[in-house]
This record gives structure tokens, sequence and C-alpha cells, in this order.
């Protein structure tokens, strides 16, 4: 069957201005015309009125954590628990528009298939496996009085689902390669310490030259790209000097690192939704004092930074890096970053610079013919209002996932 979207103000993914009066034609799971002109209705074609409403590609959250049900990380939980957790987390995404999401630490082929298999619902997903970090690094969770022999194998891979510690050339050789093997789409590697880490500093500089470059070029011969998690502006131009793809995070950022960012055609995948989130709701979520620190410290400049990254040109992505209950803000990530940017600037960001990232222009993002029927009809207009795409969807009319109604209202 077909399916007809009459009289739409259409947002392209990218354009400054919405296209007035448009017929969108879906037929396969693909958009098929878009036209100014009416499109004829044949048989078997279901027509939807928009009625001036705007519609708009599926947003893409480029940083999402579908396993972390807690902040207690690693985890202690059963696969299983995870596996149900992800679930409604992944539901829940596609509730509020989220078509796509990008896992940057945990899922796994066996969510993936499952999705689409049909026996979850829920956006697209690109995963990236397990984070890498070295010993001691922003994603080594172990506690300090964990014994080595007793909780790391004999070639250190950490039994963490979200990490695999690795030190050294040769044993990231055999991780990366691994990680590649189960499916993963892009490998993250840590280059600073984490917020959510107990025992590392934001400012810490990980990993050496050398095994920065051996990750890079196993990645590269496989054609895949490394993203790493960078918090301070050394961090970032270490990685982007070494070939790294992509920047997670990136809030410590200056106006010369912002620069050559832009210059190596880096993105970076900012994540304010998680920060604030965090702040918001400190006392009942019981972080510890160390979090709040490295927290509040991070804050200052974070949101600047996303203004010296737009002078600079610097190709910014859209993620949430939400963990636990938090997942339920995900919108909040719009509406934290029009504190400094035009709504446009966000829209962009949430749709076609996260398809350049993920390698899908002009399938996912945008609203054009040939890509994928990722669509939104929103009451409102997000151009002027980005707030008409927060919350959990109540303003959104239509959900349409790869030519498949998740929701429909109108």
């Amino acid at each position: 069957m077909k399916v007809l979207f009459k009289r739409a103000r259409v947002f392209d993914g990218w354009s400054g201005t919405l296209r007035d009066g448009c017929d969108v034609l879906v037929a396969d799971g693909l958009i098929q015309r878009v036209s100014e002109a009416p499109v004829p209705v044949t048989g078997n074609t279901e027509v939807i009125d928009c009625a001036g409403r705007v519609l708009m590609p599926g947003m893409i959250d480029a940083h999402v954590h579908v396993y972390a049900a807690t902040f207690q990380l690693p985890t202690t939980q059963p696969s299983t628990y995870l596996a149900h957790y992800a679930s409604r987390f992944l539901t829940a995404a596609l509730d509020r528009g989220f078509t796509t999401v990008r896992d940057t630490g945990g899922a796994d082929v066996g969510l993936a298939s499952a999705l689409r298999d049909g026996l979850l619902v829920g956006p697209r997903l690109y995963y990236g496996g397990r984070i890498v970090t070295q010993t001691g690094g922003g994603n080594d969770m172990r506690p300090l009085d964990h014994a080595l022999p007793d909780h790391v194998c004999g070639c250190a891979c950490y039994n963490d689902p979200f990490t695999v510690v690795a030190d050294g050339s040769e044993t990231l050789l055999r991780v990366v390669r691994e990680e590649l093997r189960r499916g993963a789409f892009h490998i993250k590697i840590m280059l600073s310490g984490s917020i959510v880490s107990p025992h590392t500093s934001v400012n810490h500089s990980e990993y050496t030259d050398a095994e920065i470059s051996t990750i890079v070029d196993v990645a590269k011969r496989a054609g895949k790209y490394v993203t790493a998690h960078c918090h301070t502006a050394e961090a970032v131009r270490r990685g982007v000097q070494l070939g790294v793809g992509c920047i997670e995070h990136g809030t410590q950022i200056d106006a010369e690192t912002a620069a050559l960012v832009a210059e190596r055609g880096v993105f970076v995948v900012p994540t304010m939704a998680i920060m604030f989130a965090m702040l918001d709701e400190h006392e009942q979520l019981h972080l510890p004092p160390v979090y709040l620190e490295k927290l509040r410290t991070i804050c200052e400049r974070a949101l600047p930074g996303l203004q010296l990254m737009k002078a600079a040109g610097v190709k910014m992505g859209f993620g949430s890096d939400l963990l636990g209950p938090l997942h339920t803000r995900q919108t909040s990530e719009l509406t934290v970053r029009a504190r400094v940017l035009a709504p446009l600037d966000i829209l962009r960001s949430a749709c076609a610079v996260n398809a350049e990232l993920l390698r899908e222009e002009g399938r996912l993002g945008c609203i054009r013919e040939g890509a994928f029927a990722d669509i939104l009809v929103v009451d409102g207009d997000p151009l002027s209002d980005i707030s008409v795409l927060s919350g959990n969807g109540e303003r959104l009319g239509v959900i349409m996932n790869a030519g498949r109604f998740h929701k429909r209202t109108l």
C-alpha cells in the first residue's frame, strides 16, 4: 500500500525555509515523490491531509546507551533485565520522534537483530559494541580493591557488557577486530576521563599515540571509523591529529581546537542533556560528590563550546547520552541547545549532520526521493519554536519508521 501526505509544509532536514503545499508519496519503505504540484491519488493509496502541518525527517540521536539501565557501572544486572530495559528505551525513543539511534557503548548484534526481525518496537539501530578503554581509563569501572587476576582474563578482556579494557598495540589489534567481527558500525575509545568514573579526572589524557594509531588503522581497514570520548581540548586535538573521525562530548573545546576540528572535517557530538539532567536530579540519583564536582566544572564551558563550534563551522551532531531513568529527558537536548543555538542548527544536527556521520546521506535525516520513509508530522513549526518537538511526542501527529506507522492521530 502507498501513503500520500498532502498539503504539508516540508522541512527537508537542512534548508532554512519550509516548502509549502507539498505532497509526499511513500511506498515500499521509501519516499517516492516530493512535489509542490498535487500528486494524483491512485488505487490502494492511503491519503493523509497534513493541512499545513510541518512534515520533517525522523530525528537521529547519535549518542545513546540502550543497555545503561542504571548509573551503577559496570552493571550487576542480568542480561535479560538489560534487554527488557533496552526494549522500553527504544520504544520510548521512537515515541519521541527518534527514528534512528547510534549506540556508543553496549548495544550488540542480538538487539539489532531483534529490531530487524520485528521482535522489538523501536528505531533503526547503529551500534559500536563495547567501549575500548585503557587500564585505569575513563571507562575502567573496577573498584580500586579489585585484583587483576580475579576480574580480568589473561587477554585483558574485562567482563563488562559495556567496556573492554585493553592496552598495547598487539592486544588492541585483537580487541578492535573482535568488536568489528561482532558487527560494530564504529569503534569507540576513551581519550579522557569520565564524569561517572569515580577514579579518573576528566583531564586525564589516555592511550599513547601509537595505541590510538593502531585502533584507527584497524577500523579504517575495515571501512569503519573511530569515535573518541573527549572532554578536554587536548584530548580532542590528539584524537583529530591521529585520525579519529568523531568526537563525543567535546565539552572543554577552545576556539583553536574547534578550528582544527572543522579543518579536518571531523564530527563532534555534544551531549548537553545528560549533564544538565544529572545536575537537576542529583539528589534523587544520590550522585557521589566527585561526580557533582566534575559536572559543575564541565557545565560552565559546555554551552559556550557549542557557540565556538558553530562559529568555526564544526559538523556538530546531536546526542543525548542519558543513563538509567534519565532517558525520559531525551528531547531536553533540543531545548538545552536552544539556549545558545538557533532551531535550524539543532534540527540540522539531529537530521542531516547525523545522517552524514552514519554515512547514510540521502537515505536518513532528509525528505527527498529515494530516502527511507522516516517521517514526522508536527503540530507547530520547529524552525521557529524547537520546543514543539520536546516532551514525549505529544505534538507529533504522525511517526512513520521505514514506511510503517508507529503513531497516527491525523
